[in-house]
Protein backbone atom coordinates (compact mmCIF):
# COMPACT_ATOMS: atom_id res chain seq x y z
CA UNK A 1 0.00 0.00 0.00
CA UNK A 2 1.41 3.35 -0.73
CA UNK A 3 1.72 6.58 0.64
CA UNK A 4 -1.31 7.63 -1.91
CA UNK A 5 -3.74 5.14 -0.58
CA UNK A 6 -4.39 6.90 2.63
CA UNK A 7 -5.42 10.30 3.33
CA UNK A 8 -2.22 12.07 4.76
CA UNK A 9 -3.70 13.70 8.10
CA UNK A 10 -1.27 16.00 9.74
CA UNK A 11 -0.88 17.09 13.40
CA UNK A 12 0.68 19.75 13.41
CA UNK A 13 2.87 20.82 17.36
CA UNK A 14 4.48 23.96 17.79
CA UNK A 15 5.89 25.40 20.57
CA UNK A 16 6.62 28.70 19.03
CA UNK A 17 10.34 29.97 20.36
CA UNK A 18 9.83 28.73 23.89
CA UNK A 19 10.65 25.65 25.74
CA UNK A 20 8.17 23.44 26.27
CA UNK A 21 9.50 20.04 26.63
CA UNK A 22 6.17 18.57 28.66
CA UNK A 23 4.26 19.32 25.06
CA UNK A 24 6.99 17.75 23.35
CA UNK A 25 7.16 14.68 25.52
CA UNK A 26 3.54 13.89 25.87
CA UNK A 27 2.88 14.53 22.17
CA UNK A 28 5.84 11.73 21.88
CA UNK A 29 3.97 9.47 24.54
CA UNK A 30 2.81 6.18 23.11
CA UNK A 31 -1.13 7.18 24.43
CA UNK A 32 -1.01 10.63 22.99
CA UNK A 33 -0.15 8.36 19.65
CA UNK A 34 -2.53 5.77 19.84
CA UNK A 35 -5.63 8.14 20.12
CA UNK A 36 -3.89 10.69 17.10
CA UNK A 37 -3.64 6.95 15.08
CA UNK A 38 -7.31 5.59 16.61
CA UNK A 39 -8.59 9.40 15.01
CA UNK A 40 -7.00 8.64 12.38
CA UNK A 41 -4.20 11.11 11.77
CA UNK A 42 -1.34 9.87 10.26
CA UNK A 43 1.39 12.19 10.61
CA UNK A 44 3.23 14.12 13.70
CA UNK A 45 5.18 17.12 13.19
CA UNK A 46 6.64 18.95 15.53
CA UNK A 47 8.40 21.89 16.20
CA UNK A 48 10.37 21.70 19.65
CA UNK A 49 11.94 25.28 19.79
CA UNK A 50 14.54 25.39 22.26
CA UNK A 51 13.55 22.07 23.93
CA UNK A 52 16.18 19.89 24.74
CA UNK A 53 13.66 16.55 24.92
CA UNK A 54 14.26 15.37 21.18
CA UNK A 55 11.00 13.54 20.41
CA UNK A 56 11.48 9.32 18.95
CA UNK A 57 11.05 9.28 15.21
CA UNK A 58 9.49 5.60 15.27
CA UNK A 59 6.87 4.45 17.78
CA UNK A 60 7.80 1.12 19.13
CA UNK A 61 5.85 -2.20 17.03
CA UNK A 62 3.46 0.90 15.08
CA UNK A 63 4.49 2.60 11.61
CA UNK A 64 1.17 4.03 11.47
CA UNK A 65 1.84 7.49 12.68
CA UNK A 66 5.03 8.88 10.83
CA UNK A 67 6.63 10.94 13.16
CA UNK A 68 9.34 13.98 12.49
CA UNK A 69 10.55 17.04 13.99
CA UNK A 70 12.14 20.37 13.42
CA UNK A 71 13.50 22.67 15.98
CA UNK A 72 12.53 26.04 14.36
CA UNK A 73 10.94 27.30 10.79
CA UNK A 74 10.62 30.32 8.94
CA UNK A 75 7.48 28.43 7.42
CA UNK A 76 5.10 27.96 10.09
CA UNK A 77 2.65 29.08 8.36
CA UNK A 78 2.71 26.70 6.05
CA UNK A 79 2.50 23.81 7.85
CA UNK A 80 -0.53 25.70 10.08
CA UNK A 81 -2.09 25.22 6.44
CA UNK A 82 -1.36 21.59 5.95
CA UNK A 83 -2.01 20.49 9.23
CA UNK A 84 -5.56 18.99 9.73
CA UNK A 85 -5.34 19.47 13.54
CA UNK A 86 -2.89 21.90 15.17
CA UNK A 87 -1.56 20.87 18.86
CA UNK A 88 0.06 24.54 20.19
CA UNK A 89 1.49 26.05 23.28
CA UNK A 90 -0.49 28.84 24.84
CA UNK A 91 1.05 31.61 23.02
CA UNK A 92 -1.20 34.36 21.64
CA UNK A 93 0.23 34.62 18.34
CA UNK A 94 0.25 30.99 17.30
CA UNK A 95 -3.40 30.65 18.80
CA UNK A 96 -4.76 33.56 16.50
CA UNK A 97 -2.48 32.36 13.54
CA UNK A 98 -4.23 28.95 13.51
CA UNK A 99 -7.81 29.81 14.56
CA UNK A 100 -7.59 32.56 11.39
CA UNK A 101 -6.56 29.45 9.22
CA UNK A 102 -9.73 27.93 10.22
CA UNK A 103 -7.94 24.81 12.09
CA UNK A 104 -9.05 22.76 14.87
CA UNK A 105 -6.25 23.30 18.17
CA UNK A 106 -5.49 22.00 20.99
CA UNK A 107 -3.91 24.76 23.06
CA UNK A 108 -1.77 23.05 25.50
CA UNK A 109 -0.85 25.27 28.86
CA UNK A 110 2.92 25.09 30.19
CA UNK A 111 1.76 25.63 33.97
CA UNK A 112 5.45 26.21 34.41
CA UNK A 113 5.16 29.77 33.62
CA UNK A 114 4.98 32.38 36.11
CA UNK A 115 2.37 35.02 34.63
CA UNK A 116 -0.02 32.60 33.12
CA UNK A 117 -2.58 35.38 31.48
CA UNK A 118 -1.84 32.92 28.34
CA UNK A 119 -4.07 30.16 30.11
CA UNK A 120 -6.31 33.00 30.41
CA UNK A 121 -6.60 33.64 26.93
CA UNK A 122 -6.96 29.86 25.51
CA UNK A 123 -9.68 29.64 28.42
CA UNK A 124 -11.63 32.13 27.13
CA UNK A 125 -11.86 30.64 23.67
CA UNK A 126 -12.05 27.16 25.11
CA UNK A 127 -15.02 28.24 26.26
CA UNK A 128 -16.45 29.83 23.06
CA UNK A 129 -16.01 26.43 21.80
CA UNK A 130 -13.39 27.97 19.63
CA UNK A 131 -10.58 25.71 20.83
CA UNK A 132 -9.66 22.81 23.07
CA UNK A 133 -7.36 23.50 25.98
CA UNK A 134 -5.57 21.10 27.90
CA UNK A 135 -2.10 20.20 30.25
CA UNK A 136 0.47 17.86 29.40
CA UNK A 137 -0.78 15.46 31.47
CA UNK A 138 -4.48 15.66 30.19
CA UNK A 139 -3.49 16.00 26.53
CA UNK A 140 -4.21 12.44 25.31
CA UNK A 141 -7.83 12.37 27.36
CA UNK A 142 -8.40 15.65 25.23
CA UNK A 143 -7.92 14.01 22.10
CA UNK A 144 -9.58 10.82 23.03
CA UNK A 145 -12.83 13.31 24.03
CA UNK A 146 -12.19 15.85 21.20
CA UNK A 147 -15.47 16.06 18.71
CA UNK A 148 -14.08 18.91 16.05
CA UNK A 149 -17.29 19.31 14.54
CA UNK A 150 -18.38 21.13 17.82
CA UNK A 151 -15.72 23.81 17.59
CA UNK A 152 -17.10 27.11 16.23
CA UNK A 153 -14.98 29.28 13.74
CA UNK A 154 -13.79 32.20 15.33
CA UNK A 155 -14.30 35.21 13.31
CA UNK A 156 -12.06 37.95 14.25
CA UNK A 157 -13.90 40.40 14.16
CA UNK A 158 -15.60 39.29 17.96
CA UNK A 159 -12.35 40.62 19.57
CA UNK A 160 -14.56 42.72 22.25
CA UNK A 161 -13.98 40.02 25.14
CA UNK A 162 -10.29 39.28 24.10
CA UNK A 163 -9.56 43.13 23.73
CA UNK A 164 -11.48 43.39 27.07
CA UNK A 165 -9.16 40.92 28.66
CA UNK A 166 -5.97 42.26 27.18
CA UNK A 167 -7.20 46.02 28.39
CA UNK A 168 -7.94 44.66 32.15
CA UNK A 169 -4.68 42.94 31.75
CA UNK A 170 -2.82 45.81 30.81
CA UNK A 171 -4.46 47.87 33.62
CA UNK A 172 -6.56 49.47 31.37
CA UNK A 173 -10.27 50.36 32.50
CA UNK A 174 -13.22 48.64 31.06
CA UNK A 175 -14.87 50.95 29.11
Amino acid sequence: MGDGDKTRRVVFVTVGTTCFDALVRAVDSQNVKEELVAKGYTHLLIQMGRGSYVPTKVSEGDSSLTVDYFTFSSSIADHLRSASLVISHAGSGSIFETLRLGKPLIVVVNKDLMDNHQSELAEELANGKHLYCASPETLHQTIADMDLKSLLPYTPGDATPVAKHINRFLGFPDD
